[in-house]
């Protein structure tokens, strides 16, 4: 929303009537090197194909199938960077942090009976021709519909926002569940949630099945879309996006549906969608900010 070609608003002015901290505007990330890059994307590739695989595990992987030597500190780096973390029964050892909201899991002995009674979401690493983007997907637990998704270049919760400003545009759920991310557990992402009355279902500490569905989307995601291209950039990276989704919601039948698409059980219990036309909405071009600068 900062524009520094304005000739009438100065910056310091456009930052006062936002509310956003000038050095954020001229604050420059560090650039992360293409070693990097190829290792993410090889941890990447091992995590989803073996999600239960930690740091110490990870490290003996890549010097057995790269030959390569690296410091679990490394390694432990940059998976924190990709948001992964070996799923596995862990003791509660995790003390959590007093400023962010933490609610209880309401779903794991929830019968959850049709669609928009249970929503989903989470996020995933993307790999990318010259580095990598994130992405966030809002999915109903029962006829696993994915309602929308965003991508971004960073992990702050603007993204999140709008995926889920996108989903309550179409509907409602009962209970919104995730995981305890700062994403999610921010004031705005919070209130927004409080203001629909919907009811806040939050993964417990080493509890790593409760956000399952989620999980198995994004081995769906990356194995039958991600890994099989080279995205170029953000604005290719969504175009095949929206193929894919649009593919996996009315045309991939599922096995746990009964072989019906996602699309077919959400709308037969759904009633605002009855009438709804046969394909999702396109999501806007303008959507990927012109300026959006990849990684590195």
């Amino acid at each position: 929303m900062i524009d520094k070609t304005n000739n009438k608003l100065s910056i310091r002015k456009q930052c006062g009537l936002l509310g956003v901290n000038r050095s954020r505007i001229y604050y420059k990330a560090a650039s992360i090197g293409e070693r990097d890059i190829s290792m993410m994307n090889f941890i990447d590739t091992e995590f989803t194909a073996h999600p239960f695989t930690g740091v110490e595990r990870m490290v003996e992987v890549i010097w057995r199938e790269k030959n390569l030597v690296v410091n679990h500190k490394r390694v432990r780096r940059l998976m924190r960077k990709m948001g992964l973390m070996a799923i596995y029964p862990k003791p509660r050892t995790t003390q959590s942090i007093i400023e962010h909201a933490k609610y209880p899991c309401l779903i794991r002995k929830l019968n959850i009976t049709g669609p928009d009674h249970v929503w989903c979401s989470d996020i995933t690493y993307i790999r990318m021709a010259h580095g990598f983007m994130y992405l966030v997907a809002i999915m109903d637990y029962f006829s696993r519909y994915v309602l929308s998704w965003s991508i971004s270049n960073s992990l702050e919760s603007l993204f999140c926002m709008d995926a889920l400003d996108e989903a309550l545009s179409m509907s409602k759920p009962m209970v919104f569940h995730s995981d305890q991310g700062s994403q999610y557990t921010c004031i705005d992402f919070i209130d927004e949630l409080k203001a629909r009355k919907i009811k806040i279902s939050m993964s417990g500490k080493g509890r790593c099945f409760d956000n399952i569905l989620a999980e198995r989307l994004w081995r769906t995601v990356k194995y039958e879309e991600v890994y099989l291209r080279e995205y170029g950039d953000g604005h290719a990276l969504i175009r095949s996006l929206r193929q894919y989704f649009e593919y996996y919601n009315y045309r991939r039948p599922h096995r746990s549906l009964s072989y019906k698409t996602p699309a077919e059980v959400y709308q037969q219990s759904h009633q605002s969608l009855r009438s709804a036309p046969a394909s999702p909405p396109l999501r806007k071009a303008t959507e990927l900010n012109e300026t959006l600068q990849l990684i590195p």
